[in-house]
């Protein structure tokens, strides 16, 4: 289906956007040079952009529109909600209900004793409020030393000065003086890359124990909270062994370290459960929401606190001097509520446990029999392909890391499919309300375009190991 443009032919919005609009982790110049994809409109799991293609979005926008786009109850919740109460703040020790109804929904639905939210605007901004927090938290506690948080490296938790020093990005670091003080990077779970000949249970264990190594090299008098997502996302899907998480608990569980799940991706149904806390066995202190939390409609993002946790700062912590203008925006939260009840009266996450992502599991593993592809891993509705010149060692690309990867999407782009690049790997994270049609289509995009990436390879000489 061919949508007729309603707006200015595509070159001049190109034009535009090139003479006013600074986009995030872009090459300015080089987006300019070549012109950005403008997308008008949204409609279940397909995109259309400006010259009238239709897109599969296998990335659920970025990994966050859980129930797809078009939802039109979730538009006028919007609406009902502007006309009634469009903006309050929640400092000046006041209140409303929507913020209210969210943060009774989510203490219902979050695991264990998270019955305390904090709302900020963004997944970002809920790890600034982890890090401020955790270190008021052990302050209130007497234990004022108790400061240094260990996260992982290639963990991903937020682009603001304290979100980007959680995660373990290079070359996010690279930028701005970071990471700021008091935080340590461990090596992460990443059997595939960094597994050599290690069984992925015994690599599990060992990578689990860096934390505890790190513990006592630092000392546990000094470290308040571990951070990292429960399968890392933005690092390229990577999946921990299932000796892992366990390990990691006993650890935390021993020293006295508050652990923080950073949900932001897994929560809300992409692993079958509603938190990957819960997919996992984890038991965390603090949990990291957004994305997921509004399906993408409407900016918002929580911290869930633990009893322990809450309790040590309304006792003991005085006056907590953290808050954003848009804390508990009724709007957002209007629309948060709209969203989780979609969720749960459809049964999406029971839908996605029982039914989808088995089904997208079985297809995404028939791609690992592509000459391209190293590994096919996947776990609910997160998967990964490792591109690699030699299936049987694992082996990288001679070419620039992340060549191979970007030609990958490239052809994704041109066949009509969302498929983003991490690297030289191929990373999705469909709408949690895709059809089997819709996955059947998606493998078929995804053989086709690994097929285009391939030939060109070769064509080009690349197909040669480091």
């Amino acid at each position: 289906m061919t949508i007729q443009p309603n707006h200015l032919p595509t070159a001049e919005l190109q034009a535009i956007d090139a003479a006013h609009h600074l986009h995030p982790f872009t090459d300015t110049k080089a987006l300019n040079a070549k012109g950005a994809r403008v997308i008008v409109r949204a409609e279940g799991v397909h995109l259309w952009d400006s010259d009238g293609n239709r897109i599969l979005d296998a990335m659920s926008g970025l990994w966050c529109t859980n129930i797809g786009y078009g939802r039109e109850e979730l538009a006028e919740v919007a609406a009902d909600q502007m006309r009634r109460l469009p903006y309050y703040n929640t400092f000046f020790q006041t209140t409303h209900p929507p913020v209210l109804a969210l943060a009774e929904r989510l203490a219902e639905l979050a695991p264990g004793d998270l019955n305390h939210a904090f709302f900020c605007g963004s997944g970002s901004e809920a790890n600034d409020t982890n890090l401020r927090l955790v270190r008021h938290y052990w302050a209130s506690q007497g234990k004022p030393g108790k400061t240094v948080v260990i996260a992982r490296k290639n963990g991903y938790h937020g682009s603001t000065v304290g979100a980007a020093s959680l995660g373990g990005m290079k070359p996010m670091h690279a930028q701005g003086g970071l990471p700021i003080p008091g935080i340590r990077h461990i090596d992460q779970p990443y059997w595939y890359g960094e597994g050599g000949d290690e069984s992925p249970e015994a690599f599990g264990l060992a990578r689990a124990r860096a934390l505890e190594a790190a513990i006592e090299e630092i000392g546990e008098d000094k470290v308040a909270a571990f951070i990292a997502e429960p399968v890392q996302g933005a690092g390229g899907v990577i999946i921990p062994p299932d000796t892992y998480w366990p390990e990691i608990q006993r650890i935390c569980d021993a020293h006295e370290i508050l652990l923080i799940a950073d949900e932001v991706i897994s929560g809300f149904g992409r692993l079958g459960t509603w938190f990957g806390s819960q997919y996992y066995g984890i038991r965390p202190d603090l949990m990291t929401l957004a994305k997921g939390l509004s399906s993408g409609y409407l900016p918002i993002g929580a911290v869930m606190v633990s009893d322990r946790v809450a309790g040590g700062l309304i006792e003991d912590g005085g006056e907590f001097f953290h808050g954003y203008t848009y804390s508990g925006h009724p709007v957002a939260c209007a629309v948060a509520l709209e969203n989780l009840r979609i969720l749960e009266e459809e049964g999406v996450v029971e839908r996605v446990r029982e039914d989808v992502a088995p089904y997208l599991a079985e297809r995404w593993r028939e791609l690992g029999d592509h000459p391209l592809v190293g590994e096919a891993r996947i776990v609910g509705m997160m998967g990964a392909l490792e591109l690699t010149p030699d299936k049987a060692s694992r082996a990288r690309f001679a070419a620039e890391e992340g060549t191979v990867g970007l030609r990958c999407r490239e052809r994704c782009f041109a066949n009509g499919l969302v498929m983003r690049h991490v690297r030289d790997s191929m990373i999705i994270a469909p709408p949690l309300v895709i059809s089997h049609g819709g996955i059947d289509r998606l493998i078929e995009l995804a053989r086709k375009s690994l097929d285009d990436t391939l030939a060109g390879l070769r064509a080009d000489g690349l197909m040669v190991a480091a």
